[in-house]
């Protein structure tokens, strides 16, 4: 029988390695299953590479094409986009897509190696505490890999497995699950995650807290409509007293923003050594005379915001001048129209490929606005609107009130696009509200264009790749 290569190529190999420095994207070396995974040291490294796995959705910035691009928020900008690039602008995405294939398997990587993690740990003898906060954060890992997947690509494989031998992957279960099984197992680990670790704040936002932990169960339980739940969770992050909004929204996406009160989970970067993020690149204009850059760099104009999301920002948002430009300096002192946007720019960069700015994955201000959806979902919606208004505060606009439940909800659903603009939530925003078709297809319809997204088109296509290697999954319907 054919078998995955996700399976065959990654869940061995990447089973087995591990990385001594969570900035490195890649191990150094294979480790070898004998002599590995003996004490304490050895389960740090290998928690390590299942983060630098997990990492890899944002600094390969495929999640960015998945959950921005795919928007009213965003456009390509340049001349010659690839035609996996059009197909995500477009929503026409195929099964032989590469950026969808890499999703799929970097989520499954990183399953794998949660996976090894916790399959080997039991026999080990190292302090408990410790131990405990490894497991917890393999299988907060695990859950979030499984929470990308799910809302991507619909039923996928379950498995709790360790592969060490193709004997062993082609006696495995890797049909895909129902949707409800799979986000059993999400809630499952999250909800063991938060018995596990520590109370106290974790100050290396790289890592998962027990915050991290009850900020994404409020997610994902704000996702299957479970409002009640969603709102003991996030309240509980609010009533902590460990994270608060930062005062000046800009610093939240240039130098200096590691580790601040508002971040919740973060992706670090440092110049050089390829160990940078090419955000400079992606949301800068493709223009070859523009001075925004030293050396006078320019950038691919893949990822750009759209007139549409210009438009959002309401007069006085202080948000708007730091997330989003229209006006292009050039070499020769003029200046150009063109739109790009401004967060986690690295504006120092020597190589618009190498930025530094650290990307945050979960913010504070997430946790306020989720759990207005979610009191608002309760019908307290006067309550809902005072966590909307907390975040407005903090960039100097009006507080809302008055609102009913309807026109809340899409107060909401506003205030998410500009706060988390070009943060990757978009996608999963529109999803969660239930008229992803009807808000893309008419930002498609305000551009004259002909594009659209059909019923189908909601999850993303099995990729033709795995299909074709593995007997036993199956295409998304219609794809």
């Amino acid at each position: 029988m054919k078998r995955t290569h996700i399976l065959a190529s990654i869940l061995i190999a990447a089973s087995l390695s591990a990385c001594d420095n969570f900035l490195e994207l890649n191990p150094e070396h294979q480790i070898s299953n004998n002599s590995f995974y003996q004490n304490q040291n050895d389960f740090e490294r290998a928690l390590l590479g299942a983060y630098s796995s997990f990492r890899g959705l944002y600094s390969g910035s495929a999640m960015l094409y998945a959950a921005e691009l795919r928007t009213d928020n965003a456009e390509i900008h340049w001349t010659s986009p690839s035609t996996d690039e059009m197909q995500f602008e477009q929503n026409a995405l195929t099964s032989t897509n590469g950026t969808v294939r890499g999703i799929w398997n970097t989520c499954l990587r990183t399953i794998s190696r949660c996976n090894t993690i916790l399959n080997r740990i039991g026999n080990t003898e190292f302090d408990e505490q410790a131990k405990n906060k490894i497991i917890g954060e393999a299988k907060f890992l695990r859950a979030f890999s499984y929470f990308y997947m799910v809302q991507l690509f619909g039923e996928v494989p379950i498995t709790a497995e360790e592969f060490s031998s193709p004997e062993q992957i082609a006696e495995a279960d890797l049909t895909r699950k129902p949707v409800d099984a799979v986000y059993q197992v999400i809630i499952d680990d999250l909800s063991s995650a938060e018995s596990l670790l520590p109370s106290t704040l974790n100050s290396d936002k790289t890592r998962a807290s027990i915050g991290t932990v009850k900020t994404l169960l409020g997610k994902v339980y704000l996702t299957r409509g479970n409002f009640d739940a969603a709102a003991t969770e996030l309240s509980e992050v609010i009533t902590s007293g460990q994270y608060g909004l930062h005062a000046d929204y800009g610093a939240l996406f240039s130098e200096g923003n590691n580790n601040l009160e508002e971040s919740i989970l973060e992706i670090q970067y440092v110049r050089g050594r390829g160990l940078g993020n090419n955000y400079s690149a992606l949301f800068t204009p493709a223009i070859t005379s523009m001075a925004i850059f030293p050396n006078n760099l320019q950038g691919s104009g893949r990822i750009t915001p759209s007139l549409n999301l210009f438009n959002a920002y309401e007069e006085g948002d202080g948000r708007k001048d730091v997330s989003v430009n229209d006006s292009v300096p050039l070499i020769n002192g003029n200046k150009t129209y063109a739109r790009y946007a401004m967060k986690f720019v690295d504006w120092d960069a020597v190589a618009t490929s190498d930025g530094a700015i650290t990307f945050t994955v979960l913010r504070y201000a997430d946790v306020l606005l989720m759990y207005a959806e979610a009191l608002n979902g309760l019908d307290r919606t006067d309550d809902a609107l005072a966590e909307i208004n907390k975040v407005r505060d903090r960039v100097g606009l009006g507080d809302l009130d008055g609102l009913d439940k309807q026109t809340c909800t899409q107060a909401i659903e506003n205030e998410r696009r500009v706060e988390f603009a070009f943060e990757g939530h978009r996608w999963f925003d529109l999803l969660r509200s239930g008229h992803t078709r009807e808000v893309v297809n008419a930002y498609y319809a305000g551009k004259n264009q002909n594009f659209s997204v059909e019923e189908y088109e909601l999850l993303f296509p099995i990729p033709l790749a795995e299909i074709e290697l593995n007997d036993d999954l199956t295409q998304n319907e219609d794809y």
